[in-house]
């Protein structure tokens, strides 16, 4: 029985570094999982119950709750996850959560209020997707994360806006990601805007019925600067991209009828969700499409020179 119990614990370890969340993500307790169950002790704990690989798994995750505001001195809260299940002690688990009674969550699979009156929640959604609307080609970006929160008050906040950019040639959405009323950034990005740091956040734009074809797609992902936590996106048209394979010889723009932006929460609150209508085509010619581009450029403007934005502000 040693021999087993050892084998288990090292089987965990592996699957929990090979789950470990990437830079940008919220807490991944894993992956395509089915029958998903969420419990509630009074020790803090919560288990998270599902299907995976032909068998079930029972995930104790405690150790932190909400997030920290940036800091270049300490790193952001984050889980301690075991997925031995307390080397079988899971079947002890009192369960005492009550019904979840907080505010209304975005790709929401399970949420339960714990005894100290604390929120847990779990959240499926494909971070994964690639961009520019191009169709998965590796079964990785297919797969829908399951991801854990736990938190009290109030969640993080989204301040979205639509204009145009370059005489109206081109949509855009800019807007501040901010949480308990400060901005949320990191401190260093990859050259290609990857968080290298447990603060850094993206976020994931997709579009629906766009030139890419019917239902949504992922349009982007883009990281919110330091130290404005803004963020400003044109929806530019694409052929190849980076390193992805030729799928299509046109290009293709993404402006749609609805637009969806999907936040990592920081620390270890939820992710939160904006959604919105795509705008009209430009004309300068139709007053409230020109008045509308003026407040807009205003705003942008205004925004950046308040947050200390250098990226955002220009048209």
């Amino acid at each position: 029985m040693r021999f087993v119990g050892a084998l288990i614990a090292v089987l965990a370890a592996v699957l929990a570094l090979g789950l470990a969340s990437p830079a940008g993500a919220a807490e991944i307790v894993t992956r395509n999982a089915s029958q998903i169950a969420l419990a509630t002790d009074n020790q803090g704990r919560a288990m998270v119950t599902y299907r995976q690989a032909g068998r079930m798994w029972h995930v104790f995750v405690s150790g932190a709750i909400n997030a920290r505001h940036p800091s270049r001195t300490q790193r952001q809260v984050k889980f301690k996850v075991d997925y031995s299940g307390g080397r079988g002690k899971w079947r002890l688990f009192r369960n005492t959560c009550r019904r979840y009674d907080g505010p209304a969550l975005a790709w929401y699979v399970k949420a339960c209020k714990a005894s100290d009156g604390s929120y847990w929640a779990l959240q499926s959604w494909q971070r994964m997707l690639p961009n520019v609307g191009y169709v998965p080609w590796r079964s990785d970006q297919k797969v829908w994360e399951l991801h854990i929160s736990h938190w009290t008050g109030e969640l993080a906040k989204l301040q979205v806006y639509q204009d145009w950019v370059y005489g109206g040639r081109f949509q855009e959405v800019f807007g501040r990601a901010t949480y308990r009323g400060e901005s949320i950034h990191g401190f260093k990005t990859t050259h290609s805007g990857t968080p290298l740091d447990t603060y850094g956040r993206l976020l994931y734009l997709d579009t629906l019925n766009s030139q890419y074809g019917p239902g949504w797609k992922r349009e982007n992902s883009f990281v919110v600067h330091n130290p404005s936590g803004m963020f400003c996106y044109g929806f530019y048209p694409y052929g190849s991209y980076g390193g992805y394979p030729a799928q299509r010889t046109e290009k293709l723009a993404g402006v749609g009828d609805h637009y969806r932006m999907t936040l990592s929460g920081p620390g270890v609150t939820p992710d939160v969700m904006w959604t919105g209508d795509g705008l009209a085509a430009y004309d300068s010619k139709i007053p409230e499409l020109a008045s509308w581009e003026e407040q807009m450029s205003a705003k942008v403007r205004e925004m950046a020179a308040q947050y200390g934005e250098q990226q955002c502000g220009h048209h």
